[in-house]
């Protein structure tokens, strides 16, 4: 199987992680996407957020509906720092045979360089990344260019689309409704859980501005290049990961 692997901390899932899901299981031929929650995010404290638990149960609410996309926990399980490339080895060790791609964003895509053990990272998996206007292939190709396995890197396109979790964790706080930002089934547990109600649910992590795919699993590798996207080094995921 050809399995794509999309992780961030996912609090909560919304539209543009499902969009950028569905894209790379199009574009790159994917069998299924792995949905993977940060377990402890290297270089920063998730902000507003309920546990991993309940991060990994709204993922399994988002992907629920569509069988092409499963979970994983391994994080969650995992002690110390969620790094990627820890993740892909083990991802290897659970599904010897299947072939891996990392989703990423251009920006986490064109990082690579300076990530934690970025060539385990690039011998564990195909990288994909979801190109931006102003950093297309040819620039990331460049920034990458150093790195043994670095030629392999595929590319896709997704719709650019403004939403965040901080935006959504926000519209909580201030009463506001979420429904068509997040998946039904994600909203519903939103509400019966009593999620992100306080009002101190944060700005600084993320802008409420166009979805960014970051990284697979965790947070970051490396430190954040900007508010807007999740650090390198870690499945983030993508699209307003935070």
């Amino acid at each position: 199987m050809r399995v794509g692997v999309l992780g961030g901390v996912f609090n909560p899932p919304h539209i543009g992680h499902m969009v950028c899901a569905q894209e790379a299981l199009v574009a790159l031929g994917l069998d299924e996407v792995v949905l993977i929650p940060v377990g402890e995010a290297p270089h920063r404290e998730v902000e507003a957020d309920p546990g991993g638990e309940v991060r990994l149960a709204l993922c399994e609410a988002a992907a629920a509906p569509d069988d092409r996309l499963v979970t994983s926990r391994l994080e969650l399980d995992r002690p110390g720092p969620s790094y990627t490339a820890d993740t892909l080895a083990e991802l290897a060790r659970e599904r010897p045979g299947d072939e891996l791609v990392l989703i990423l964003g251009a920006d986490e895509a064109g990082s690579l360089p300076s990530w934690h053990d970025p060539q385990r990272v690039l011998a564990s998996a195909t990288v994909a990344a979801v190109e931006r206007e102003g950093l297309r292939r040819e620039k990331i190709r460049e920034r990458v260019a150093g790195l043994a396995g670095a030629e392999r890197m595929e590319f896709f396109a997704m719709p650019r689309i403004d939403v965040s979790s901080t935006l959504v964790r926000r519209r909580v706080g201030e009463g506001l409704s979420i429904r068509y930002l997040v998946p039904d089934a994600v909203a519903e547990l939103v509400s019966t859980r009593g999620l992100y109600r306080s009002s101190n649910v944060g700005d600084g992590a993320e802008r409420s501005g166009a979805t960014d795919v970051s990284s697979v699993s965790g947070v970051a590798d490396s430190a954040r290049r900007r508010s807007a996207r999740q650090a390198p080094g870690t499945i983030a995921t993508g699209a307003g990961a935070s």
